[in-house]
């Protein structure tokens, strides 16, 4: 068996794993960010619930589509992340809650540098930002890659030192 294939094994248990705690937290997270903007600035009564849950139906099927097609990319060849991902899925929600009249929160000196365009201080840092449950398993996929191109990169080397 080869190393690639040995190590694409593992790495579908941590995409797997990611996938599926991405999937089951970020509907609730994108929802609960949603409605603290929305509850914070009085603006309930505008907001209508399908369109609401229509856009972070979007967001969420946008996400794990992105996020199924980089896991299942090769780790070296990724040029993204899945946090990158989370991100962006916001984008959808700030909409919404500009078209409801929403103004911009107060961020903090990392926030306003770190992303510019979230307004509302959607954006999660890390993993637990999102959901407790995505830290540890964010955290071991992020691992597990690094040491998966770590390890690549000493096959490739002792294979170039060979006559």
């Amino acid at each position: 068996m080869s190393t690639s294939l040995f190590r694409w094994s593992e790495m579908n248990q941590y995409s797997e794993r990611l996938i599926w705690t991405v999937e089951s937290t970020v509907p609730v997270w994108l929802r609960s960010s949603f409605d603290r903007i929305v509850s914070s600035q009085g603006l309930e009564a505008a907001v209508d619930s399908e369109l609401r849950d229509r856009e972070i139906g979007r967001a969420v099927d946008w996400l794990m589509s992105e996020l199924r097609d980089l896991l299942g990319s090769e780790p070296w060849e990724q040029r993204r992340n899945p946090l990158d991902l989370l991100r962006q899925s916001t984008v959808s929600v700030s909409r919404e809650l500009e078209r409801l009249g929403a103004r911009p929160v107060v961020r903090d000196e990392f926030e306003e540098r770190s992303f510019p365009d979230d307004m509302f201080a959607l954006c999660p840092a890390t993993w637990i930002d999102v959901h407790p449950d995505l830290h540890e398993v964010g955290l071991e996929w992020g691992a597990w890659k690094a040491a998966a191109i770590i390890s690549r990169r000493r096959t490739t080397e002792e294979r170039s030192d060979l006559p």
